[in-house]
């Protein structure tokens, strides 16, 4: 558990993806996730979460509350004084989820499938890797405060990746302020969901080994992912596709 998983290849390349067969897969995605009401799509920055959730979301029809980082605006200086920021970085990251989720339940959006990049209670990743002990104390007690009462998953899909493809698809993407994101902060980061991931009970959860699996820009991968999602019948199940 200690390794992160294997090198995958979901892109995030300006969201692109074959169009080929796409009404075939918008039918039979709606129909996959029909018993599915709140999705999650998670994994660390650079896997591929939020592409994959916007997609999921648009073949099916689905509501799409993802994260918004441009609005942090603390983010870019933690990225360059990590040890100074860290604590009002991740304070806004977790006020703003909370005010998604809310907001969505309060005007009765998940009447509609949602599917979200991120999961709540997988928030206290960051704060352990970035804060110090008597931060993270203070965080702890808002953290447990405030999410007493937030709504669970009926899915949560995990994407895993290596450091290594982490950085490239980070370095690709050229986001100016994750430029001095270290493959051994990535390393710390993959550790850190593997072993929250290994531990999670809440929800169902199909871990995604990516390696041979493209679903954002390839339509045939989508549609064998959301047959993958259909077929679940554990809580817990993993997803390896071979090389084709």
């Amino acid at each position: 558990m200690k390794n992160c998983y294997r090198r995958a290849e979901l892109f995030e390349q300006n969201g692109r993806h074959d169009q080929r067969g796409t009404g075939d897969v918008v039918s039979s995605s709606a129909m996959s996730l029909a018993k599915y009401r709140y999705i999650v799509v998670e994994g660390p920055i650079g896997v591929g979460k939020t592409s994959l959730a916007r997609r999921i979301a648009a073949e099916t029809g689905a509501q799409a509350l993802l994260e918004q980082p441009q609005e942090n605006p603390f983010l870019e200086r933690f990225y360059r004084d990590s040890t100074r920021y860290a604590l009002p970085t991740q304070m806004f990251f977790l006020f703003q989820r909370m005010h998604q989720l809310r907001d969505m339940a309060q005007t009765d959006l998940f009447s509609a499938p949602v599917v979200s990049d991120f999961l709540l209670e997988k928030d206290p990743i960051f704060a352990t890797l970035t804060l110090a002990d008597d931060e993270l104390n203070l965080y702890r007690q808002m953290f447990d405060h405030l999410t007493q009462q937030s709504a669970r998953p009926d899915l949560v899909i995990y994407l895993q990746a290596a450091p290594a493809t982490l950085a490239e698809r980070i370095r690709r993407r050229g986001i100016p302020m994750e430029s001095g994101i270290s493959e051994s902060y990535l390393q710390r980061l993959c550790e850190s969901y593997s072993r929250f991931f290994h531990h999670y009970d809440s929800s169902p959860l199909l871990m995604v080994n990516a390696e041979h699996l493209n679903p954002i820009e390839r339509s045939d991968d989508f549609a064998l992912l959301m047959e993958r999602i259909a077929g679940m019948r554990g809580k817990r199940e993993f997803f390896n596709r071979g090389a084709k």
